[in-house]
């Protein structure tokens, strides 16, 4: 298997220095975790929480890439409704070419009501947005030519985006997905598929063998490092602390979904789709190493081999756990790094 990261990092408000201070632990348990052999960190996009998530994904990715040698360096998810698209294409070419090619974009067309309310654009414009940026951001880092648009939500005069990416023909894209016609979209687009940190692990395991069956289908061979599967990492003393860490987490969920929800309670994301206690209680990884262990073990067997984990509280020292005592029971032998920076 391989493993990345998923997450963010919180500030608190009102207090630069404080703020700053978020900002660097989360860059140094980054550079950290590369030296430990992780192969990738998936940074969020969220706003108007409150709480301090990321806000600014490719400035903090910009920052930690010069900090890093080897880590991927991955959006989950830039949310293509709230971005212009041309812009969004030049600022992650020069991501991509400044870190020698080490993007994975992740992109989707977002969840959160509040969002969609603060920025002022209707959730139902959502999918139509979605679509004409993405049309125009493969076109941005494809065409050599000049090239014009007059869209729908989007007007270009004339226009040749620089610079290049470094990747050909462009970052790899990641999409966030998980009803089944997202996951259609996902295997028809060819795109690689990043799974939520939200659903029951049987739920994530049949999401999971949809798609492999959708791509197979299509005629392509699948490759599972082609799929992240996010979960929730909290190395727990013992069963109360554990369980103490998951109630932890059923309130940090619950004030994130009351933030996703519409007025009318009619939002219907996956990640919305599930009871939040049953979820979060099953699809966890929180417990002892053990207890971590068997439940990768259910995944690994089902055929997910790249995990991203987010912290869940037990934080470095809990990385550090993970790393030495859980992940060489997993380690793809021809993982290089992985398999060295285990042992």
């Amino acid at each position: 298997m391989r493993f990345g990261l998923f997450g963010s990092t919180q500030v608190k408000r009102g207090d630069s220095l404080d703020g700053s201070h978020g900002f660097a632990r989360f860059i140094d348990y980054n550079v950290e975790a590369e030296a430990m052999g992780f192969h990738s960190s998936f940074v969020v996009e969220h706003h108007f929480t409150g709480f301090g998530q990321v806000s600014a994904t490719l400035t903090l990715l910009a920052w930690l890439g010069a900090r890093t040698t080897t880590l991927r360096l991955g959006t989950a998810v830039i949310v293509l409704p709230w971005h212009n698209p041309i812009l969004l294409a030049e600022q992650a070419a020069t991501i991509d070419l400044m870190t020698g090619g080490r993007l994975d974009l992740g992109i989707g067309k977002g969840y959160r009501y509040n969002e969609f309310a603060g920025f002022g654009i209707p959730m139902e414009e959502a999918d139509a947005r979605f679509e004409e940026s993405l049309e125009l951001l493969l076109k941005s880092w494809t065409s050599e030519e000049r090239w014009s648009h007059k869209g729908r939500f989007y007007n270009f005069e004339d226009v040749v985006v620089e610079p290049p990416a470094a990747q050909k023909p462009h970052p790899p894209i990641w999409m966030g997905a998980g009803s089944q016609r997202s996951l259609d979209m996902v295997a028809q687009r060819d795109f690689n598929l990043l799974l939520d940190q939200i659903s029951p692990i049987d739920a994530a395991i049949e999401r999971f063998a949809y798609f492999r069956w959708r791509v197979e289908a299509l005629g392509r061979p699948f490759n599972p490092y082609q799929v992240g599967l996010s979960r929730g990492l909290y190395v727990a003393k013992d069963a109360a602390d554990r369980d103490a860490a998951i109630e932890r987490r059923i309130a940090a969920r619950a004030r994130i979904d009351a933030l996703a929800q519409r007025p009318d309670g009619k939002n219907t994301a996956s990640l919305l789709s599930f009871d939040l206690g049953d979820a979060v209680r099953d699809g966890v990884l929180f417990g002892t190493v053990d207890e971590i262990a068997e439940r990768i073990g259910r995944l690994h067997k089902a055929g997910i081999r790249y995990m991203l984990v987010t912290d869940g509280g037990s934080g470095i020292e809990g990385l550090r756990t993970f790393a030495r005592e859980i992940i060489p029971a997993f380690a793809d032998p021809e993982d290089a790094t992985l398999a060295t920076a285990a042992e």
